[in-house]
């Protein structure tokens, strides 16, 4: 079972190592192929220093060429994905041991769907905007989702209209708020966002995970006010991360704030 986590633990920080091409590229005109270069000095990189986590740590969170700092997201990015990947494998842990064909097809699923909420939450992290392609591509996978997977497990079925429903559930506040505040409030990429989440989690899952994104948002917000001197009243915090947060606790923790008979 040990090594058995180690491997997948593994497995997710080679995604993440990959992820974070994914956001230090998307919507620049370097392509996703090539081999890494430093952000700074534009040396290529030597195979051990793309080792995950490890090259980091090993350089001392500077370029061996430069001595420019290395961004904290590399290591990251790289460990929040494979502790995801662990936490992925340990909810369908049963999966794994009875049923491998239907664990794979699951795990695939939500390792490509929270994979791809890591580098929406970075990416708006880092420019305070959650682009309409990742968003729709997250709506399109997790649409699809609804008809393969159910709490039978793995197959062809028909979703009923509350699972279609559940992706416009928080996602029809947000806009609301968006709407009321023009903009002041949310972004309308959160709205958007919250459409997938919705199709991802389920209407329990999704409420659930909304709830536990505002009380980060209000615990940190709070914070960076109080003890922050670059944040005031009136500055700006990307909502993505915490709504990121609060659906990967309520999908791998089975949070439920909301119980639904």
């Amino acid at each position: 079972m040990t090594s058995t986590i180690i491997l997948f633990f593994i497995l997710g920080m080679v995604i993440g190592s990959f992820l974070n091409v994914v956001i230090s590229r998307y919507n620049t005109k370097r392509t996703l192929g090539g081999r890494s270069a430093c952000m700074s000095c534009a040396s290529k990189l030597n195979w051990y220093e793309l080792i995950p986590i490890f090259s980091f740590l090993f350089l001392r969170g500077r370029c061996k060429t430069c001595s420019t700092k290395i961004s904290l997201q590399y290591p990251v990015v790289e460990g929040l994905t494979g502790m995801v990947f662990v936490g992925i494998f340990l909810k369908f842990q049963d999966l794994f041991f009875f049923n491998p064909t239907v664990f794979i097809y699951s795990f695939i699923f939500y390792a490509i769907c929270f994979s791809l909420l890591i580098v929406i939450a970075v990416y708006d992290l880092k420019h305070k905007i959650i682009p309409d392609s990742l968003a729709l591509t997250l709506a399109v996978i997790t649409f699809i989702g609804l008809f393969l997977f159910s709490d039978l497990g793995f197959g062809i079925h028909m979703p009923t209209f509350y699972d279609f429903l559940a992706g416009l559930i928080v996602s029809l506040p947000f806009a609301l708020l968006w709407i009321i505040s023009q903009g002041g409030w949310m972004g309308l990429g959160d709205a958007k966002l919250a459409v997938g989440l919705g199709w991802l989690l389920g209407a329990p899952g999704v409420l659930s995970g909304t709830v536990l994104a505002f009380w980060a948002g209000a615990v940190i917000g709070v914070s960076l006010i109080v003890f922050s001197k670059k944040h005031g009243i009136k500055s700006e915090i990307p909502f993505a991360p915490f709504l990121v947060l609060g659906a990967m606790l309520a999908f791998i923790f089975e949070l439920h704030v909301f119980h639904f008979n």
